[in-house]
């Protein structure tokens, strides 16, 4: 009674103490992603305004291009979770791998069609200027598009055990790796020549490479070697592979469609002209302030859920999600609030170092983070739901919402830019519009608790830790549940 008694939202097992313990390195991880992208375009709009302009659209179409590989690949940091959760840990070096074979597949092909895709935006209607720097930009980053499949994979190794303090080590790394070459090339510090935004697109792809090199070598280890299976399980597994793919191919499919929305946004802002372009990409850039820290409380919700549920623990998993979702809105309205009351905040480091006029692209930036705080209320739902969800192994359900979601938002976007001459305010009200409805898509699903029933490893490898008081009983094998719903 007396243990009963002190239990709290804290102290209680998948509450407050365990969640943040997973995810604090995972945030420190993604906020040194929005550290690197927020001073990377700092710079380039130090240098050049149409530089850092550039950026958005080139990477972003890169990373649309790489999100089906990317979400495979990433997928398997569910199987680890699930796999180590029913303590079966030879299975895991031999998933992680089958990942890190979908990042091998994807570096030629991204390098033998760059000059083809880069020409794109050529007919994108964007000026001749922008367009070419957004052609150079993706052609240069195509080169690390297996580095960012293969360290997906590899990382997974890590988080989906547990061990999160390895990733944010790497991480943080390859950020500063990042910004000091970026500091170097883009202006030519050091004797080194001048390159601007080719400069920041060839600093992008040494940290990448880094990050695979680095990830390969601890795994290696050999502490990890025999237990996990790492050495022998790197040969290519068809069942395995097949598996991966099954669950993991929504996963990317979905990233692909939301991702994609993301990208024909941008592209149509882009006609609008530099300057709503310039706007536009200075409040992503801010809005990653606050989006991709969360994203690391989403990945660790995702390997609770993994975990939990791998042990046949539904009831331990739902409540890691409700903790990680508290975490993630009292963050998220703090930032929203921020956006709206104090948004030259955001803004001092970017109007410091450029020699053009700032005040016309503040003034318009701060009215597009208006709407920035807005669906960032909700996007605290989207990330952790969402991420719940793929723990679980419900992505065909979070491929077919974002499929369907994503189309009517950018058509009435373009509709109304075409037909009716709408603007900037149009294109903005149609994003967050479409968040909102992705959001509470997601949490409708969850609240259905049909994800408490599925599992994504085989199922005779699934374990149950429940004895009939509910405490912690000896591992032993049970089939659980449906593998896809």
């Amino acid at each position: 009674m007396n243990n009963q008694s002190q239990t709290t939202w804290w102290n209680r097992s998948c509450g407050g103490r365990d969640v943040l313990s997973l995810a604090l390195p995972l945030i420190v991880s993604t906020a040194s992603w929005t550290v690197m992208n927020f001073v990377d375009r700092m710079f380039l709009l130090w240098h050049d305004q149409v530089e850092m302009a550039a950026t958005m659209p080139a990477g972003l179409l890169h990373f649309t291009l790489l999100c089906f590989p990317l979400g495979v690949a990433t997928y398997a940091n569910t199987f680890v979770a699930q796999y180590h959760g029913a303590g079966r840990p030879q299975r895991i070096g031999l998933a992680v791998w089958q990942g890190v074979w979908v990042g091998m597949a994807v570096l030629p092909l991204f390098i033998v069609t760059s000059p083809l895709v880069a020409k794109l935006f050529a007919f994108s209607g964007h000026e001749a200027q922008l367009a070419h720097l957004e052609g150079t930009y993706y052609q240069i980053v195509a080169w690390c598009a297996g580095a960012v499949v293969m360290s997906g994979a590899l990382s997974s190794f890590f988080t989906g055990r547990g061990q999160t303090r390895v990733v944010m080590v790497v991480d943080v790394f390859a950020t500063v790796l990042n910004l000091v070459l970026d500091y170097l090339w883009i202006f030519g510090h050091f004797g080194l020549p001048e390159m601007g935004i080719e400069g920041a697109a060839w600093a992008s792809v040494v940290s990448q490479w880094a990050k695979v090199l680095i990830y390969w070598r601890l795994m290696m280890l050999p502490q990890y070697r025999d237990c996990y299976g790492v050495v022998v399980g790197r040969r290519f597994d068809l069942a395995l592979m097949r598996r991966l793919l099954r669950f993991g191919g929504p996963n990317g499919l979905q990233m692909f469609a939301e991702v994609a929305a993301f990208s024909v946004f941008i592209l149509l802002v882009g006609q609008l002209g530099e300057q709503a372009m310039a706007a536009t990409t200075l409040a992503f850039n801010v809005n990653m302030l606050a989006f991709l820290p969360m994203l690391g409380l989403g990945i660790a919700v995702s390997t609770m859920v993994g975990q939990q549920l791998g042990q046949n623990r539904p009831d331990l998993a739902a409540r890691a999600t409700w903790t990680g979702f508290s975490m993630t809105q009292a963050y998220m309205v703090t930032m929203a609030l921020a956006y709206v009351l104090v948004p030259d905040i955001f803004l001092m480091g970017h109007a410091a170092g450029t020699s053009v006029d700032f005040t016309e692209l503040r003034d318009t930036t701060i009215v597009l983070l208006r709407f920035v705080a807005a669906y960032s209320l909700l996007d605290a739902m989207n990330v952790i739901f969402c991420s719940a969800l793929k723990g679980a192994g419900d992505t065909r359900f979070i491929l077919f919402t974002a499929s369907t979601v994503s189309i009517p938002p950018v058509a009435a976007a373009w509709i109304g830019m075409h037909y009716f001459g709408a603007g900037l305010i149009w294109c903005w009200s149609m994003l967050t519009i479409y968040v909102c409805v992705l959001a509470l898509s997601y949490f409708a699903r969850y609240l259905h608790g049909k994800w408490q029933h599925m599992r994504v490893i085989e199922p005779d490898v699934v374990v149950d830790n429940n004895d009939a008081s509910g405490n912690d009983s000896e591992i032993t094998p049970a089939v659980v549940g449906s593998e896809e719903g």
